[in-house]
């Protein structure tokens, strides 16, 4: 049986004041839909940490820089809700437009240092529609604890500070990133790919694991980041955006492993933008 779909902020909140009434716990899992096992791997560990857990799907054009991009985004809520079927959860928040950004809104929430670099730099805007958006979602939800996955893990690191800084009171969880059997990371653009893209992009992983396993034998970056690049050029990307080691807890940019990192990438297929990180 589906989970109910909640199109309206007051229908919502009834249900969880009944719930905190209760002394119960709730989650939320932030998504923009087409449910994929990644996304279905964050409900399970919802599921394991608290009492009630809604998943929110909302299409945010404000995190959308590229206009086509945001046209091609999949909108699967049928499929979607069959998906989350099995797991049981409590709600499946999917609001109408105006429930997000009524007339005359005109705030936006602006994060500096971990949101500069990246995605930050390639995307323009991206992180303040992510930071705007997640922030009200965090209070129409009224959720103990959120989960997000570390595919995209300076999203994760985004929606952190954004968190602390205004004092809302929520634990964000970061989940392990799930992969397809040739390691490509589990993303809604996947989807858009041809049979042989997925293939292709298969390479990125393993290509991103050997380089973290020189990194962290003591390699310096600025030394084995050309022949990476070659390499996923050659694997049949068409462009490579970034590559790029950072520190795992601000982002800052490090040419050696002495602390924990993270590889970061962005490169392009058959028109389609994929990222990924690994730890180091």
């Amino acid at each position: 049986m589906t989970a109910p779909i909640i199109r309206q902020l007051a229908e919502l909140r009834a249900k969880h004041s009944d719930w905190i009434r209760a002394g119960e716990r709730v989650a939320v899992v932030p998504t923009m839909g087409a449910l994929h096992a990644g996304h279905l791997s964050l409900v399970d560990a919802a599921k394991a940490a608290c009492d009630r857990v809604i998943v929110t799907i909302f299409v945010n054009p404000k995190q959308f820089n590229n206009p086509e991009d945001l046209a091609n985004y999949p909108r699967t809520e049928h499929e979607d809700a069959i998906k989350l079927a099995p797991y049981d959860v409590d709600v499946i928040y999917v609001p109408d437009p105006e429930q997000i950004y009524p007339d005359g809104f005109a705030s936006t929430v602006s994060v500096t240092g971990v949101a500069d670099q990246m995605e930050g730099a390639s995307r323009p805007g991206h992180f303040d529609g992510v930071a705007t958006v997640v922030a009200k979602l965090f209070l129409q939800t009224g959720a103990h604890q959120a989960f997000f996955g570390e595919k995209d893990y300076q999203q994760l690191l985004v929606v952190r500070r954004m968190a602390r800084d205004l004092d809302i009171p929520i634990e964000v969880v970061g989940c392990p990133t799930v992969r397809e059997a040739s390691g490509l990371a589990m993303s809604s653009r996947n989807m858009r790919l041809s049979a042989e893209g997925v293939s292709k992009a298969g390479a990125l992983y393993p290509i991103l694991t050997s380089l973290a396993g020189e990194l962290s034998a003591g390699g310096a970056f600025a030394d084995l980041k050309q022949q990476s690049e070659v390499a996923i050029l050659a694997a049949g990307f068409d462009e490579l955006e970034y590559l790029s080691l950072c520190s795992a807890e601000d982002l800052s940019a490090t040419e050696l492993a002495r602390e924990p990192a993270r590889l970061f990438v962005a490169a392009w297929i058959e028109g389609v933008r994929l990222i990924d990180n690994i730890a180091v």
